[in-house]
């Protein structure tokens, strides 16, 4: 692992990122195969963003085969641990209820979603009581 501080993955790192998270360490091959499933991206363009990935600190890079293998630093609640900190600061001046109610009122939840929201709300409220 190299010595970087961590920065916050652009757009383009962060479906990287995902591809990581959900095979595995992977060859640049790979993920640029996976990433042209949604879209047409060039090989050198996808090695060229997880070489600055790797610059950064946020994938390790295996150069024991011929074929770099690269893998997430970062499990991926840790990233999104970050960047909802972020965002929750950065857009709602810190208030969680405000960035709730956006995306809650922005996007459909399943009656699913709903109940696993409401787990939570009172799992939380458990622990607050004395």
């Amino acid at each position: 692992m190299n010595n970087k501080v961590f920065q916050q993955p652009t757009d383009a790192e962060l479906e990287i990122l995902r591809i990581l998270w959900e095979n595995g360490p992977s060859t640049v091959r790979f993920v640029n195969e996976q990433l042209n499933t949604s879209r047409r991206v060039g090989y050198t363009t996808t090695l060229k963003i997880m070489q600055i990935m790797y610059d950064k600190g946020l994938v390790r890079r295996d150069e024991q085969s011929r074929s770099h293998v690269y893998s997430a630093i970062l499990q991926k609640g840790e990233i999104q641990k970050r960047l909802v900190d972020k965002i929750l600061e950065a857009a709602f001046g810190g208030s969680a209820s405000r960035l709730i109610m956006q995306a809650l009122g922005n996007h459909h939840t399943s009656p699913e979603e709903l109940d696993e929201i409401r787990k939570l709300i009172n799992e939380l409220e458990k622990k607050k009581e004395p």
